[in-house]
């Protein structure tokens, strides 16, 4: 099993190919391919490179699925003996981001497994007939 650590939006996060992840708002259209460069950690079979504080030549490939708002998070401030309260919510803006592939100095590591999950479908139907 491969993944990375990457950063975005302040926050560091373990990412796999073939998973969807939400983080940050990220400034692209839906649909479109964005690649995050900010590589911290690399494990890939049995080999684990780490980086100080980013691996160069590293990037993880991904599609932005949609933009969406988080949950409603309640900021409610009172302040005892002094009738005063306020009451406010906030929704963050946030992206939905499927990892495509893991690449490091050029050669991709690890690709989706949704493309080989797909052959080997087509495989056992085959052998059906």
């Amino acid at each position: 099993m491969s993944y990375a650590i990457i950063e975005t939006g302040g926050k560091q996060i373990r990412v796999e190919p073939g998973r969807y992840y939400d983080i940050e708002l990220l400034p692209v259209d839906e649909q479109s391919t964005h690649t995050i460069d900010k590589v911290l950690l690399i494990h890939d079979e049995d080999d684990i490179s780490i980086g100080q504080p980013f691996i160069e030549g590293a990037t993880v490939a991904g599609t932005v699925m949609q933009h969406r708002r988080g949950k409603k998070v309640i900021v409610y401030k009172m302040r005892p003996k002094k009738k005063t309260r306020k009451k406010r919510g906030h929704r963050q803006e946030i992206t939905r981001f499927m990892i495509d592939s893991i690449n490091y100095n050029g050669k991709t590591l690890t690709a989706a497994a949704a493309t080989s999950g797909a052959e080997v479908v087509e495989d056992s139907s085959d052998e059906e007939e």
